[in-house]
């Protein structure tokens, strides 16, 4: 196990080609990160191009030490950063300033019927630093900013994702999220926790 662990892991991602040439032309391009286990259950991630600054990942206790991010959290900052920059371009094409625009992500963990963790939804806030009255075109750029999220529509065909907006005011301009289902009892997971069950699949 600890061979494979040490052998660097080259993972591919393409991109959403329905996004908006004009948002990021280089977003069609493949996706490329290099994972390289260091230690525990620690790795440290490289993204290509090379340049970028490294990531180190790691597990919560009992496993890991939670020295970094684990894979859940990556998932969900990876969701929120794609609806927050999505809705940034859609606000600005319609010439409307959002003023400090911030994001809060919550990944609720939940359990299939073979009693295994898995991610059960994801609810997203997005705060406009801006007043809604001082954005006329606001309505109109929440009717299409999702459509522009590559990352949000794709994980959405696995599980369900809630977006909601606010404005500066505290004010709730985007639509509610859906009810969770009843069958799905999620799991928020603690500060200092991991998703990874304590048995191998």
């Amino acid at each position: 196990m600890l061979a494979g662990l040490q052998a660097a892991t080259r993972i591919q991602l393409s991109t959403d080609t329905t996004r908006p040439a004009s948002a990021a032309a280089a977003a069609h391009e493949d996706a490329a990160v290099q994972l390289q286990w260091t230690d525990g259950y620690r790795f440290e991630v490289q993204f290509e191009p090379s340049g970028m600054p490294a990531l180190h990942t790691d597990l919560g206790p009992p496993l890991g030490a939670h020295q970094g991010p684990n894979p859940e959290r990556l998932l969900a900052a990876a969701v929120a950063n794609c609806l927050a920059a999505s809705l940034l371009f859609t606000l600005r094409k319609f010439a409307q300033e959002p003023g400090a625009l911030r994001a809060r992500a919550v990944l609720h963990m939940a359990r299939n019927e073979k009693g295994r963790l898995r991610v059960g939804r994801i609810a997203v806030d997005l705060h406009l630093g801006a007043a809604a009255a001082t954005m006329p075109r606001l309505e109109r750029a929440l009717a299409q900013f999702e459509d522009f999220c590559s990352v949000t529509e794709s994980v959405r065909q696995a599980f369900p994702v809630q977006v909601q907006v606010f404005d500066g005011a505290g004010v709730l301009v985007g639509p509610p999220p859906p009810a969770q289902s009843p069958r799905s009892v999620a799991l928020l997971l603690p500060e200092g926790t991991t998703a990874h069950e304590h048995s191998p699949s």
